[in-house]
């Protein structure tokens, strides 16, 4: 006969399994409060993307520092006019890291081990792909960000 397992105790203090989420906080939060600090809609700070300029067409990340600028000062419509799919994925991964932190916290394991699968991984490239394309047709002007 099986003796029952022994509850899963947390490892260490609740701050020492803050330290992983805190530190990934910090790596995004640095370079967006410089980006908060050196606006992008000021022409001269940033360089022109090498796509746009290659090709005359807009990639996926186009107007992404802006929207970003846009984010930590609290417009999200801005945001969203500036680029949609940064959008999306800065709530969705800041979604992820308050889960993270959470169970960090709570001391349950996996805060940080979530990954992505096969499945979804294409879905995700394939939808980068499509929005790369459908902001560079008529059809999808209004996903272009703004000129200027």
């Amino acid at each position: 006969m099986n003796a029952p397992a022994a509850p899963s105790r947390p490892e260490g203090s609740a701050a020492r399994r803050l330290v992983r989420p805190l530190a990934a906080l910090a790596a995004v939060a640095l370079p967006a409060g410089f980006v908060a600090l050196v606006d992008p809609n000021t022409p001269g700070h940033y360089p022109v993307c090498p796509f746009l300029r290659a090709t005359g067409w807009w990639c996926p990340g186009c107007g992404g520092l802006r929207c970003v600028h846009a984010l930590v000062r609290g417009d999200v419509p801005t945001a969203v006019h500036d680029n949609l799919l940064v959008t999306v994925l800065a709530f969705g991964l800041l979604a992820l890291w308050a889960a993270w932190t959470v169970r960090a916290v709570r001391g349950r394991p996996g805060g940080g081990g979530w990954r992505l699968t096969g499945r979804q991984a294409g879905v995700l490239v394939l939808a980068v792909l499509l929005f790369a394309v459908v902001r560079n047709l008529p059809v999808g002007a209004g996903l272009a960000p703004p000129v200027g």
